[in-house]
């Protein structure tokens, strides 16, 4: 089923292992790679030896448009972005090789893969850049003696056959709800042996995936660890899926609602630490003050910050009663309709924050979480009672922004978040969401055609 069996060997390097990779011809490309405003890498293929020699001794990286940073998801250069315009000339900035991020793909040919910061030509960070903007909130962070962990757990859609031309008309992997199943039709369990051994292979820390319930959709759980680290994989998962998945034949995607009525959620579970001891849970048991203060930081703050959460239009469609996908502000124990669910046992509490889709820039996401978390904490915000049963049917809780551009206009007025991430990176992805928008706005749809052709 595969073209490339996974049988190269894979996972962390560090450079010294990478010089002798290069020296024994085992390693010929290194793919220096950026994460971008849509969570995906971008970059460039280095000849392996050039690499060692110039980037990787030197620490110079390597010049990249500026545009890197401030495109639609088509890569267009479009208006409105302080980093990089016509006005500029889209001058260059740095992709500066993070050596502690050395990976070697596990397939033949795959090269090592490196995660990039990105600097301007001074050797200021690019404070846009998302790995940038979550760095900064662990940061902020360590600066009152706390240090985060996260564990994310995504959705995707697998269709059968590569059609990237005509996407709506491919059939999903699975037909029929196969949540949780431990038997699968052949095709099903070699997809998910490929991925798995390359998820594995690339040294990634996979604890579980399976089935979900929607036609066609797979979950992917990794192990709680270091925030900045649980974000870097995230980015290094999403690449190995879209490499993978059309070498068995199948198209996936991480859109938020790929289908009416499927909605592909990344769920953040995460809890801050003073050293070892963690901030969340309560002595005897429950939440602590200072867990009770980052819920309400979450409730009060994350409405206001959806363009990180929820960066499309799409984003929105997800968002339905009943269908695991929160749309009221409200937080629960163990409580899977809530937009924060209390989870885990003894000094593993934590909490899981459910609100963002697939599609969320895994670092932006985490950045927001962890900013919330900090100023729920810093002005001890008292949570509202939590919530028992359904949320959905419950009235008297608020909702949350039912599309981009409600959620765009609170965002950009937001102080609070200007404030919490500055207002550089504030304005940056304010006009992100715009841009979005407009193409919502003035491209007609599938739908469009569909109802005025036949039912007009």
């Amino acid at each position: 089923m595969s073209e490339t069996g996974m049988k190269a060997p894979g996972g962390p390097i560090t450079p010294d292992e990478l010089r002798t990779l290069v020296e024994a011809g085992e390693v010929d490309t290194v793919l220096l790679a950026l994460a971008d405003m849509h969570g995906r890498l971008v970059g460039k293929r280095h000849h392996a030896p050039s690499f060692v020699q110039q980037q990787l001794l030197s620490g110079a990286g390597a010049e990249a448009c500026a545009y890197l940073l401030a495109t639609d998801t088509r890569m267009r250069p479009v208006p409105g972005f302080d980093l990089a315009s016509w006005d500029s000339g889209y001058g260059d900035i740095r992709l500066v090789p993070n050596l502690r991020t050395l990976r070697r793909m596990p397939w033949p040919g795959g090269g090592v893969l490196v995660l990039a910061d990105a600097e301007h030509a001074d050797g200021r960070p690019v404070a846009v850049a998302p790995r940038q903007v979550l760095y900064e909130q662990i940061a902020a962070l360590a600066e009152l003696g706390l240090s985060a962990r996260a564990g994310l757990e995504t959705e995707f859609t697998v269709y059968r056959g590569v059609d990237d031309q005509a996407p709506g008309r491919l059939q999903p992997l699975t037909g029929r709800n196969l949540d949780y199943a431990l038997v699968h039709p052949p095709r099903v369990r070699e997809y998910l042996h490929e991925i798995e051994q390359a998820l594995v292979g690339a040294g990634l820390p996979l604890e579980a995936m399976k089935t979900e319930a929607a036609p066609g959709q797979i979950e992917a759980t990794f192990r709680y660890g270091d925030a900045l680290n649980a974000a870097d994989d995230h980015v290094v998962f999403k690449h190995i899926v879209k490499t993978v998945t059309p070498w068995t034949d199948s198209t996936a995607t991480f859109m938020a609602a790929p289908d009416t009525g499927i909605g592909n959620g990344m769920h953040i579970h995460v809890s801050l630490w003073r050293a070892d001891e963690p901030v969340f849970p309560a002595e005897g048991r429950g939440l602590s003050a200072a867990g009770a203060h980052a819920v309400a930081g979450l409730l009060y703050l994350l409405p206001d910050a959806m363009p990180l959460l929820l960066p499309y239009p799409n984003s929105y469609k997800r968002l339905r009663p009943d269908s695991f996908a929160p749309t009221r502000v409200a937080w629960g124990w163990d409580n899977r309709t809530a937009a924060v669910r209390v989870t885990g046992h003894g000094a593993g509490l934590h909490l899981e924050v459910r609100i963002p889709g697939a599609d969320a820039n895994p670092y932006l996401a985490v950045a927001a979480v962890l900013a919330a978390c900090r100023r729920g904490m810093a002005q001890e915000m008292q949570p509202p009672l939590a919530a028992s049963g359904s949320t959905y049917a419950q009235s008297d809780l608020p909702l949350l922004p039912a599309d981009l551009p409600t959620a765009l206009s609170a965002f950009q007025n937001s102080a609070a978040w200007a404030d919490l991430l500055g207002k550089d990176v504030l304005s940056h992805y304010a006009t992100a969401a715009r841009v979005e928008c407009e193409v919502a706005a003035n491209e007609v749809t599938d739908v469009e055609r569909s109802r005025g052709f036949h039912d007009a």
